[in-house]
């Protein structure tokens, strides 16, 4: 792991608690990880671990009871929820198992989306996106035009266009078959190494799991 300086993600004694039908659940007690730029990881642990949760909180999606997540220099957790929707404009990636495309906007406009929301828009860097994913002959399809892993590959574009600090993914290849799950997640291995931004990815399968640079494993709420 890279030195201290080189840290992107920083989660300290991070706990969230919910209620549900009168209980308490502790979801997260205690969670500590760090994740290096350039580095790529995976979450992984069995259903209810508190996986989701977590990248949510990181995210900014969520607020947690307790704890500290920093990304770079940035405290997530003292952000009220409009500082939190900044700093997800302009420093986190996001990716989810539903692609989450913009129906009405084609292709190349679905990958600038991001990016001129956080006013990052760098056309050069999008053609190599472009390149690099394989988009070029698609650019004018609309998300309903394109297959799952056509689909997913824009998404992760549009995720990096705006050159996050870190790139978060909530089981990214879950509706794709086994190929394309290889295919796309090559793809983002190599973009995240090109682009040295952190890669923290939610996902069951040991076998993706085991193709990252590192694996965390929650259970009850605890890396175990």
């Amino acid at each position: 792991m890279a030195g201290n300086n080189n840290i992107v993600l920083s989660v300290r004694n991070l706990t969230k608690t919910y209620r549900t039908a009168g209980e308490q659940v502790n979801v997260l007690r205690g969670v500590n990880i760090d994740v290096a730029a350039g580095e790529r990881v995976a979450l992984s642990g069995e259903s209810g671990s508190g996986k989701s949760t977590l990248l949510h909180l990181i995210a900014g999606l969520d607020a947690a009871d307790g704890g500290e997540i920093r990304i770079g220099d940035a405290l997530v957790t003292k952000l009220p929820d409009a500082g939190r929707a900044a700093l997800r404009r302009i420093r986190i990636g996001l990716v989810f198992q539903q692609f989450n495309l913009v129906p009405s906007l084609d292709v190349e406009d679905n990958l600038a989306f991001q990016s001129r929301i956080a006013g990052r828009h760098d056309a050069a860097w999008q053609a190599e996106l472009i390149d690099r994913l394989g988009l070029g002959a698609l650019l004018k399809r609309y998300p309903e035009q394109l297959s799952g892993g056509q689909q997913q590959r824009v998404a992760i574009g549009r995720a990096l266009a705006a050159r996050p600090l870190l790139l978060l993914a909530d089981e990214p290849t879950g509706n794709l078959d086994e190929a394309t799950a290889d295919d796309v997640l090559a793809l983002t291995r190599d973009l995240v190494a090109h682009t040295g931004c952190g890669f923290l990815m939610v996902t069951h399968s040991t076998r993706l799991a085991a193709t990252l640079d590192r694996q965390v494993t929650l259970h009850a709420g605890l890396v175990a």
